[in-house]
């Protein structure tokens, strides 16, 4: 420990957290989590092939929900092997090396759903505003245009934050705060200067998520002002109808992103429940409900699954 604490060095490996104070029933706890996986893997995986093998929808708002799924299908499987590893092994130690891959991917695919997040707020936008131009404003080369922007941003922006965090001596000790790689968690553990760590990763979070969720917010304050001009109440309610699945993905992916890049910055509690709980619900949160409201609010994805497992039905018998 006094090596640790008096040596500049880089660590071979370092320690992840479970659920601190709950680690005598980490195996029970890992049974919800392992079924939170397998809903998220499933679930995307599900709408990636309704999507793909229905003709009916290879429309806009269809395409940027299989590039959502596609990403929170990266993003689960970016988690996997080290909450697998804390939760079901208890095996704690992850290689130094390993873990800033793993950040990288966890950093780059979040940017990436934020931008998918803000392309389909511009896909309501559109349809709601002029939707007699709808198919000719967002054809198939746009779509896959905005979809490589998305992940070339990601990968641009994020690409730095390993090649920063290795150069910098560790000395502060070598436990993380959660079950896999965040920066500003690994970044603490650093002795060297973080000044151009801290401004960067600030940097990052105003280019990405502070910019998406602006043109967001317009987004909607735009379709808000377009149904209000609609004469029906009818009109408005199918026209707002329209985007409450996304309304709703936007605030499950935001609220826990801010709330934990909020603790990690200003945050100092006695215990580390709170990291946590945020943590996970950022983990878990999107991938898992995001297939779920799409399927249960989104009528023709219902019913394309209505028959897909009918028609399934039908042939075992």
């Amino acid at each position: 420990m006094q090596l640790i604490n008096s040596t500049w060095f880089q660590p071979p490996t370092l320690l992840l957290t479970g659920i601190p104070g709950l680690e005598t029933v980490q195996i029970w706890i890992s049974i919800p989590l392992g079924a939170m996986y397998l809903i998220a893997l499933l679930g995307n995986c599900t709408i990636l092939c309704v999507i793909k093998t229905t003709p009916s929808l290879h429309e806009p708002q269809y395409i940027f929900l299989s590039m959502l799924a596609a990403t929170d299908v990266g993003l689960s499987l970016s988690t996997l092997p080290t909450v697998f590893n804390v939760f079901f092994l208890n095996h704690r130690e992850i290689e130094f090396h390993f873990c800033l891959i793993q950040m990288f991917f966890i950093h780059t695919f979040s940017s990436m759903e934020s931008a998918i997040l803000l392309a389909m707020a511009f896909d309501r936008f559109v349809a709601i505003h002029n939707p007699l131009h709808y198919t000719v404003v967002l054809i198939p080369s746009r779509i896959i245009w905005m979809g490589l922007v998305a992940m070339a941003r990601g990968v641009a922006l994020m690409s730095p934050l390993p090649i920063l965090l290795k150069k910098l001596p560790f000395c502060k000790g070598i436990i993380l705060s959660h079950c896999y790689c965040y920066h500003p968690d690994v970044m603490k553990l650093a002795c060297g200067p973080v000044r151009v760590n801290i401004i960067y990763g600030l940097c990052l979070v105003l280019c990405s998520f502070g910019v998406d969720s602006m043109f967001i917010i317009i987004s909607y304050t735009l379709i808000l002002k377009t149904v209000l001009s609609i004469a029906s109440k009818d009109g408005q309610l199918k026209a707002l109808n329209t985007c409450v699945s996304h309304i709703f993905t936007v605030f499950i992916f935001y609220i826990p992103l801010i709330v934990l890049a909020l603790i990690h910055r200003f945050g100092t509690f006695p215990s580390p429940l709170l990291h946590v709980t945020m943590a996970n619900l950022f983990l878990f949160l999107t991938p898992v409900l995001n297939p779920l409201v799409y399927s249960l609010k989104t009528k023709q994805i219902r019913s394309t699954l209505h028959k897909v497992f009918k028609g399934r039905r039908n042939v075992l018998k």
